[in-house]
C-alpha cells in the first residue's frame, strides 16, 4: 500500500485558551516565578539554605531563559528575612601605618563612627589653635620659660660673682662668654696686663683658668636645662591636650556599640591625638618632615586620624544581594588606590576600596561565570577567598614593587558569602573537567531547562507568564487570540509541537515587537494580526541571504529541479543559520555507479569538505548496501556521491538517507521524482531517523516550488519521528489543504524509495530473492552484474598473465 501524505492537522498544533475565560492579559493573574523550572528552582532553594563550605551555586541555562531574574528575585526575597551585613571600616595603625586595621561594626555604625571622628577633627582644629593662643596657656608657657631662663641666668651670675672675687670680669662676646682681668669694671687691656708684675700675672692667670672651668660647667648644664624646659612644655601641652581630647573621645564613644577592637583603637587614637596635638594648631601649614616615611602623614597630617568607611549597610535592608557585572580582580577583592606626590606613588588606609566580595559579605554574590574567567587572576582570587574564608586585597603588581611606590598591607576581612555563578552547559562541564577545585567549591548546580511540556495545564501557566511579561514591560494588553499565537510560536521556536520554549527573553522580544505593531496600527489591544506582523517584520529584517539564495535557484544559477524525473538525482535539504535567522536550502545530490572494488566514494570527504558526522553517515550507507544486496558475492560497486554546487564545508548526517536514495536510483536505473525533496538520516538497518530543522527545511523547498508554481506533484519527505516537530507556516498548510503540496512521513528506506520512484521496494521472499520488478530486485541484479563483470576481468587478467 502506498504511504499516504500527512493531513493538514498533522502539520500544526493550535492553542485553545477559551476555557480560561479571559479576554485580554489584564484578566489573568501574573506568575511569581518561572514556569516549568521546578527542578532548577529547588536546587536554588537548597543552595541558598544549605550551610557549610562549598555549597555555592552554579546556575546553568541558555541566555534569555530568565534564570538571572528568577534567582535574583528569590535571593532578594530571602535576604530580607536575614540581618544586614556588618559594616567594615579601615583605620590607621599608629604603631605600624603600613598595616591598616579593619574594624567590624554593626550595620550603619560605619558612617556613624566616621561622622563622629570628623566632628572630633573639626572641633580640635577649631579649639586647639584658640587654646594655644589664649592668655592662660601663654602665661603658663611664659612662666616655664622664665623659670628655666632664671636658672640659666643664676648659673651665670654665680660664675660672674666668683670672677669678681678674683678680680676678674665675665664678658659676653659674639663667640660666647670669656673671662678677663678686671680694670675699673671693664676687661683689662692686653698691654696693661702684660705690664703687670709677673707674680700678679701668674695669680690672675690661675684665677682665669679656675673661673673658666666654672663657666664651662655652667654652660654644659644649659642643654639639660633646655631639655627640662621642653619636657615641661610637653607636659603642659599634654595636660592641655588631654583635657580637650578626653572630652572629644568621650563624645565619640557615646552612642557607639562597644566592641573590644573599637575600644582598643579609640584608646590608641586618644594617645595619638594627645601626642600629635600640634598638628591641629596650624593644620594647613604642617608638613611632613624630611626623612619621614609614614604615608598617613602626607599630605594632610590630620589624615592619619580619619576613618575609611569601607563597607556600610542599611540596618533595615536585610542581607546584601550583589550583582557584579564586571568581575575584574580589583572589583572582586578590592583595590588600593595611589596618589602621585613629588615623583612617588603614595597611598594610605583612606585609599583602600572594597570589592564585590566585601559588599556581599553576609549575603549573596551573583557573577557571570564567563566574564569572571575572562578576567586575569579573578578566578584564582575567588577560589582563594572561598577556601580561606577571608578576603585579602591583592593586585598583580604586588610582586613587582619599586622604589617609586609606597604600598600598604590592609588587614584581611573574614568572609561569609554564598557565590552564585551563571553560565551554560558547555562552560559548566569545561570547569568541572579542567579545575578540580570547581566541584569542591560549587557543589550545587541549578540546571534551567529551555523547554517544557505543552499541555492544557502548562498552556494556562504560559498565558499567565505572558500576562506577567506584559505587565512588567508595560505593554498593551494581549487578547486571547494573540496569546494563543505567541504560545504557538514558542512551540515553533523549539521545533516541537508537544513542547514550548522557556526562554523568557525570546518571549518578551516577540511581545515587545507585537506591541510596536499594535502602536503603529493604533490598536489599543495587541491582536493576533499584530503578532503575525511582528514575526513577518523580523523575517524581513533577517532574510536577505535567504532571498539571495532563492533568487539564484529561481534564476537557475543553482540547479534545483522541482518537476520531472531523473536517475541518480534527488533534492536534499539542509538548514543554514545566519545570526539568529535559520532557513532551509535545497541542494542537488547526485550519485554515479560502475563496477569496482566495493567502495563508495564520498567526494566531499575526498576534498576535505566533509565533516566527521557526514563521513560517518556515508560509511553507514555503505554498510547498509553491503548487508542488504548480493551478500553472497564480493562487493564490486564503485560509486561516487556529491553535493552539487556546494562550495563550503558539509557536515551532519541528515542527508544520509537522501544520498542512499540517489545511489539506489542509480543502481536500479529507476528515475526519482524531482518535485520531492528529502531529509532524514539512516542507520545500517535501513531505518530513517529524525533530524533537526524540519520546519525550516520544508518551508525552504516549499518557497522554491511556490515561486515556480505549485503543480500538486511536489512535496517533502521527512522521517516519521519528526512529525511531532511540525509547526509549519500558514502558506504551507494552505497548500497542503488544497492538495497542491504534500508531506510524507517515512520510517524506512523501503517506504521512501517507493514514494520517490513510484515503484515498490519489495521484501525479500522465502527463497531469498526480491520480487521481480521491484527496486530491491533491480539493485541486487545490478550488484550481481557488477560482481560478474569484476570476476570476468579478473579471469582475463589471470589468463593474460
Amino acid at each position: 500500500m502506498p504511504i499516504p501524505a500527512l493531513n493538514v492537522a498533522d502539520l500544526y498544533r493550535h492553542t485553545d485558551l477559551s476555557g480560561l475565560g479571559f479576554k485580554t492579559t489584564k484578566d489573568l493573574e501574573p506568575v511569581d516565578t518561572l514556569i516549568g523550572q521546578d527542578r532548577a528552582l529547588e536546587a536554588v532553594r537548597f543552595a541558598a539554605r544549605m550551610r557549610g563550605r562549598g555549597y555555592n551555586l552554579f546556575v546553568i541555562g541558555p541566555k534569555g531563559s530568565g534564570k538571572h531574574a528568577a534567582v535574583r528575585g528569590y535571593l532578594q526575597e530571602r535576604a530580607t528575612r536575614f540581618p544586614s551585613g556588618d559594616d567594615w571600616v579601615y583605620v590607621n595603625d599608629f604603631k605600624d601605618p603600613h598595616r591598616p586595621i579593619a574594624l567590624r561594626l554593626p550595620p550603619g555604625e560605619g558612617h556613624n563612627l566616621h561622622r563622629r571622628i570628623e566632628k572630633l577633627i573639626d572641633d580640635l582644629t577649631a579649639s586647639v589653635a584658640a587654646v594655644l593662643e589664649g592668655d592662660e596657656y601663654r602665661s603658663r608657657r611664659e612662666a616655664i620659660d622664665q623659670e628655666f631662663a632664671k636658672e640659666g641666668e643664676k648659673a651665670l651670675e654665680t660664675v660672674a660673682a666668683a670672677a669678681k672675687e678674683r678680680e676678674l670680669v665675665l664678658v659676653r662676646t659674639e663667640q660666647g662668654f670669656a673671662v678677663a682681668p678686671e680694670d675699673g669694671g671693664k676687661p683689662m687691656a692686653q698691654e696693661k696686663f702684660n705690664a703687670l708684675p709677673e707674680v700678679r700675672r701668674e695669680r690672675l692667670q690661675a684665677s682665669i683658668q679656675e673661673v673658666q672651668s666654672m663657666l664651662r660647667d655652667a654652660l654644659h648644664k644649659a642643654p639639660l636645662l633646655e631639655r627640662n624646659r621642653q619636657k615641661a612644655i610637653r607636659t603642659l601641652n599634654e595636660t592641655v591636650a588631654r583635657s580637650m581630647v578626653d572630652e572629644e573621645i568621650e563624645e565619640v564613644r557615646d552612642g557607639l556599640t562597644p566592641t573590644e577592637e573599637l575600644a582598643a583603637w579609640l584608646a590608641s587614637l586618644q594617645q595619638e591625638l594627645v601626642e600629635k596635638i600640634h598638628l591641629f594648631a596650624q593644620p594647613n601649614e604642617a608638613k611632613q618632615g624630611p626623612g619621614q616615611t609614614d604615608p598617613a602623614a602626607a599630605p594632610d597630617p590630620q589624615r592619619r586620624f580619619r576613618v575609611n568607611v569601607f563597607v556600610s549597610h542599611d540596618p533595615e535592608a536585610g542581607a546584601p544581594v550583589i550583582i557584579e557585572d564586571h568581575p575584574t580582580l580589583g572589583r572582586l577583592v578590592g583595590r588600593i588606590e595611589y596618589r602621585a606626590q613629588m615623583g612617588s606613588m603614595l597611598t594610605d588606609f583612606t585609599l583602600i576600596r572594597p570589592g564585590a566580595l566585601h559588599c556581599a559579605n553576609g549575603g549573596y554574590l551573583l557573577i557571570d561565570a564567563r566574564k569572571l574567567l575572562q578576567q586575569p587572576f579573578a578566578w584564582d582570587a575567588l577560589k582563594r577567598a572561598l577556601y580561606s574564608g577571608s578576603v585579602t586585597i591583592e593586585s598583580p603588581q604586588d610582586a613587582a614593587t619599586t622604589a617609586l611606590a609606597v604600598s600598604i598591607q590592609p588587614a584581611e576581612i573574614p568572609l561569609s558569602v554564598k557565590v552564585v555563578l551563571f553560565g551554560d552547559q558547555q562552560l559548566y562541564h569545561m570547569l568541572a573537567a579542567a579545575d578540580p577545585d570547581f566541584a569542591d567549591l560549587f557543589k550545587v548546580a541549578a540546571d534551567f531547562d529551555d523547554i517544557m511540556e505543552r499541555d492544557a495545564e502548562h498552556d494556562a501557566l504560559y498565558a499567565r507568564l505572558i500576562a506577567t511579561i506584559q505587565k512588567n514591560e508595560t505593554l498593551r494588553p494581549f487578547d486571547r487570540k494573540a496569546v494563543e499565537r505567541v504560545i504557538e510560536h514558542c512551540s515553533r521556536l523549539v521545533s516541537d509541537r508537544e513542547r514550548v520554549t522557556t526562554r523568557v527573553g525570546l518571549i518578551a522580544d516577540l511581545m515587545r515587537e507585537a506591541d510596536y505593531q499594535a502602536r503603529e496600527h493604533n490598536h489599543r489591544t495587541v491582536v493576533e494580526a499584530d503578532v503575525e506582523a511582528a514575526l513577518e517584520a523580523y523575517r524581513r529584517r533577517s532574510d536577505r541571504i535567504e532571498r539571495r539564495m532563492r533568487e539564484q535557484i529561481l534564476a537557475e544559477t543553482m540547479l534545483i529541479a522541482t518537476e520531472g524525473e531523473t536517475v541518480g538525482q534527488v533534492n536534499g535539504l539542509s538548514v543554514l543559520q545566519i545570526g539568529t535567522h535559520a532557513f532551509g536550502r535545497p541542494t542537488r545530490i547526485t550519485a554515479r555507479v560502475r563496477p569496482g572494488n566495493g567502495k563508495v566514494v564520498d567526494i566531499e570527504r575526498e576534498v576535505e569538505l566533509g565533516g566527521p558526522l557526514h563521513s560517518k553517515g556515508m560509511l553507514i550507507l555503505q554498510g547498509y548496501l553491503a548487508a542488504t544486496y548480493a551478500t553472497d558475492v564480493p562487493a564490486s560497486l564503485q560509486a561516487s556521491v556529491v553535493f552539487e554546487q556546494s562550495y563550503g564545508g558539509v557536515d551532519g548526517d541528515s542527508a544520509s538517507s537522501t544520498e542512499l536514495y540517489a545511489l539506489l536510483s542509480a543502481l536500479s536505473e529507476v528515475p526519482i521524482r524531482q518535485g520531492i525533496a528529502v531529509t532524514g538520516s539512516v542507520n545500517q538497518m535501513g531505518d530513517v531517523q529524525a533530524i533537526g530543522g524540519v520546519n525550516e527545511k520544508i518551508e525552504g523547498f516549499f518557497d522554491i516550488c511556490a515561486a515556480r508554481g505549485l503543480s500538486g506533484d511536489q512535496g517533502v519527505m521527512i522521517p516519521a519521528a519528526n512529525v511531532r516537530h511540525l509547526m509549519l507556516k500558514e502558506e504551507v498548510r494552505d497548500a497542503v489543504k488544497k492538495g497542491k503540496f504534500r508531506i510524507w512521513a517515512v520510517s524506512s528506506i523501503a517506504e521512501g524509495i517507493e514514494i520517490l520512484t513510484g515503484v515498490p521496494a519489495g521484501p525479500r521472499g522465502a527463497d531469498g530473492s526480491y520480487p521481480e520488478g521491484t527496486i530491491n530486485a533491480k539493485v541486487e541484479a545490478r550488484m550481481r552484474a557488477f560482481a560478474d563483470t569484476r570476476r570476468r576481468f579478473a579471469q582475463r587478467d589471470a589468463a593474460e598473465g
